[in-house]
């Protein structure tokens, strides 16, 4: 944080419990990994975390979600000139990302993929999906990489393709959910493969053969791209790695879990419980044993962009993060 006085320094811890507590609410899979990343990394990731919920919830719990973008954004740019709302998480998320240095074009491209939400976008083809999810999530890969003090392009295309391959579980996971707020994520294209109209699906949506084949086809994609993030998980610093190995083994267990019930995310909502997810800690241990080669795998088309805007904007020296 930028100040040191005993007064910043408290509201600072302060700011920091409260954005712990809204993710011990609102993102257990996040909150489950972050217990093994140590505090002078999981502060700034949870108050990046904590500032994606409340925008996510700023667009999705309100009557008029075009209001809500534009106030987002207007905190946004508070938040970016170093005079965030007074509110814990805009103070905590301002600190981090002016302390790290973090692109501005970054959350930007996060509140863009909130836009398409807005807007009721459609996604034709796997691509249109990646793109969205490269806004949604493959921004805060990036954007976790660099609080990591990690720039390397190749390191940065891993971060990316962490952050989709956990929205494309999460689509796979909230078809049900989404189709009755209107939203439509799998590709378009894929449904009619499998013999579903999207448009008169999304009108009465039901659970049946095509929809199960759609799901599995993207857990089956997502599943590829955890296993490309590995490398780039390896290359972080080794105090982190748990963590973020953790993020990826919970994330990638949803996908399992909806398996295990037929496919069928439309009537129900995979979650994994608590007792698994300490077991999936323990094989995150285990996986920062492993050599992993890296392979020759380019970044997906649809988050060139946001290694670019990484490499545009130049580290500047940060000290550490406050514990509190």
């Amino acid at each position: 944080m930028h100040g040191h006085d005993l007064k910043s320094v408290l509201r600072y811890g302060a700011d920091m419990k409260d954005c712990r507590e809204l993710l011990r609410h609102g993102s257990h899979s996040f909150f489950a990994a972050s217990l093994l990343l140590p505090d002078d990394y999981c502060h700034p990731i949870t108050a990046l975390y904590a500032f994606c919920r409340v925008a996510d919830d700023a667009i999705d719990d309100v009557d008029d979600p075009s209001a809500g973008l534009a106030v987002l954004k207007r905190r946004l740019d508070d938040i970016y000139s170093g005079r965030p709302a007074d509110d814990a998480v805009d103070r905590a998320f301002s600190d981090v990302v002016l302390r790290h240095n973090v692109p501005k074009a970054l959350p930007l491209a996060l509140l863009e993929g909130f836009e398409w939400d807005v807007v009721g976008r459609r996604y034709e083809t796997l691509s249109d999906t990646y793109a969205y999810a490269a806004r949604v999530a493959g921004t805060v890969g990036a954007m976790i990489a660099i609080l990591l003090g990690v720039r390397n392009p190749r390191v940065l295309s891993r971060a990316c393709d962490l952050g989709v391959a956990m929205q494309l579980t999460n689509i796979a996971r909230d078809v049900g959910e989404d189709a009755r707020r209107g939203r439509l994520y799998l590709p378009v294209d894929t449904l009619a493969e499998h013999g579903v109209d999207a448009g008169s699906w999304l009108a009465k949506p039901v659970f049946n053969d095509g929809i199960d084949a759609a799901v599995r086809s993207l857990l089956a994609v997502a599943d590829g791209l955890y296993e490309r993030a590995e490398w780039g998980i390896a290359q972080l610093p080794a105090r982190v790695r748990p963590g973020i190995f953790a993020a990826r083994t919970i994330y990638a267990e949803i996908g399992r879990e909806i398996e295990r019930r037929g496919g069928d995310s439309v009537n129900q909502r995979a979650v994994v419980g608590r007792r698994r997810k300490m077991r999936l800690l323990l094989d995150a241990l285990r996986m920062t044993l492993s050599e992993r080669d890296e392979g020759f795998a380019p970044p997906l088309a649809e988050t060139r962009f946001l290694i670019d805007a990484c490499r545009v904007a130049e580290p500047t020296p940060a000290q550490p993060a406050m514990a509190g």
